[in-house]
């Protein structure tokens, strides 16, 4: 489960012998992060929505036989002075436990994402993960077919975040 600035994303998979087989996915735009850059907090209304879904990710959880769940959570709950209280209002309410991970963390998760989709014969990547309040750009060697992190960068930049501060006065025909 993933709880981002923007949107609420679960993937509930099987083990296979060759890896995993998706058996039910969610994902809701919740916009947790809405105001937290001027604010300093998540607003009611974000986290209402962000329950709600996360309710729907619950009800999933309980009908696969899911046993084993990793919640994290990310740019919003980060910044938010009342983020690790809404982590524990989620769990009260849901019963999902949800890691608060820092930007070093979410970019190996990323890696992990997007390694099997590399060509093996490619030597670097670049990879950029846009969220909803923030972007990692993770550096890859990719020598021998094997992805070894060089560097990673976190800015606090992302799709809610962007919007909030430019708003569409940068958006014009042109």
């Amino acid at each position: 489960l993933d709880l981002g600035t923007h949107n609420c994303r679960l993937l509930i998979a099987r083990p296979t012998r060759d890896g995993f087989r998706v058996v039910d996915a969610f994902s809701r735009i919740v916009r947790l992060g809405e105001g937290v850059s001027q604010s300093g907090r998540l607003s009611r209304d974000a986290q209402d929505r962000t329950i709600d879904a996360l309710a729907v990710c619950a009800e999933k959880l309980r009908r696969q036989g899911v046993g084993r769940v990793r919640g994290v959570a990310t740019e919003a709950c980060r910044l938010a002075s009342n983020g690790a209280e809404f982590l524990q209002r989620i769990h009260r309410r849901t019963g999902i436990a949800f890691d608060l991970i820092d930007s070093e963390e979410e970019a190996r998760l990323a890696i992990g994402g997007c390694v099997p989709l590399l060509d093996p014969a490619c030597e670097r990547a670049i990879i950029f993960d846009i969220g909803g309040g923030s972007t990692q750009i993770i550096w890859l060697d990719n020598q021998d077919g094997k992805a070894r992190l060089t560097d990673s960068i976190s800015i606090p930049f992302g799709v809610v975040t962007l919007g909030e501060r430019v708003g569409t006065r940068a958006l014009t025909r042109e």
